[in-house]
């Protein structure tokens, strides 16, 4: 009787696994649509597509829903994570990108925060444009904190280890986020908007602002490289 009941609750929970699965399969695709503008074809995205499947079903496998985290929030970082691995061996940012992002990262490490987008192109001979570009593929040469600034913007983000005063400092960031947030320029603070709070891939945002899908996405990494340095500066 009780292997007959231990089967059974393990083709119960693989149910459930397997469901998780099936119902968040757009999901992938739209933590993949931030990354569109370093996919190279058609077949280097289905590599990625593929890879941020893979870290959706270990996501399910490892989701426990006593812990009281929504799924999406327990799964993003580990479909990202998943994506970017496979990116890196890829390596889908060119010799020339990368000398750029070495003098971006070294101006990060000597300029005074809070640090602009504007700032750093003065301080270098790259254009705006190329700034943003850099931003954007620094995120991902560099070791991804789970609990970085997406989890907060999402305001899901909770584990089980959380003290009152971790709750209460991620509830201060997220008010101070509120506010920096409208202190975006205009269309970085939309592109923040209809992502987060509409749930929009960087394809629809563009289709709707009337910007390609790399504009787009040089609007996001702009935006949130300057609500982290903002938020640097205040907590610090």
């Amino acid at each position: 009787m009780r292997a007959t009941i231990e089967k059974a609750y393990k083709g119960s929970a693989q149910a459930d696994r397997d469901q998780l699965v099936m119902e968040n399969i757009d999901y992938v695709g739209r933590i993949l649509s931030t990354m569109t503008f370093f996919i190279k074809n058609n077949d280097h995205r289905e590599n990625l597509h593929s890879a941020g499947i893979l870290g959706l079903v270990q996501a399910a496998a490892a989701f426990d829903a006593e812990q009281g985290v929504a799924f999406r929030t327990f799964a993003y970082p580990r479909i990202r994570g998943a994506i970017v691995d496979e990116m890196r061996k890829q390596s889908p940012l060119s010799p020339r990108l990368m000398r750029q992002i070495g003098t971006v990262r070294k101006l990060c490490e000597t300029l005074e925060p809070p640090i602009t987008p504007e700032q750093l192109a003065a301080r270098s001979d790259l254009t705006l444009e190329e700034v943003l570009e850099c931003l954007e593929g620094m995120r991902f040469i560099k070791p991804d904190n789970w609990n970085d600034l997406s989890d907060v913007v999402h305001k899901t983000w909770r584990t089980s280890i959380d003290s009152p005063e971790d709750l209460a400092e991620k509830e201060e960031i997220g008010r101070l986020l509120a506010e920096l947030i409208e202190q975006l320029p205009e269309k970085e603070r939309l592109v923040m908007t209809l992502y987060y709070s509409e749930e929009l891939n960087l394809a629809e945002i563009g289709a709707a602002m009337g910007l390609s899908e790399s504009r787009t996405s040089r609007l996001l990494a702009s935006a949130r490289f300057r609500l982290g340095e903002a938020i640097r500066w205040k907590t610090s």
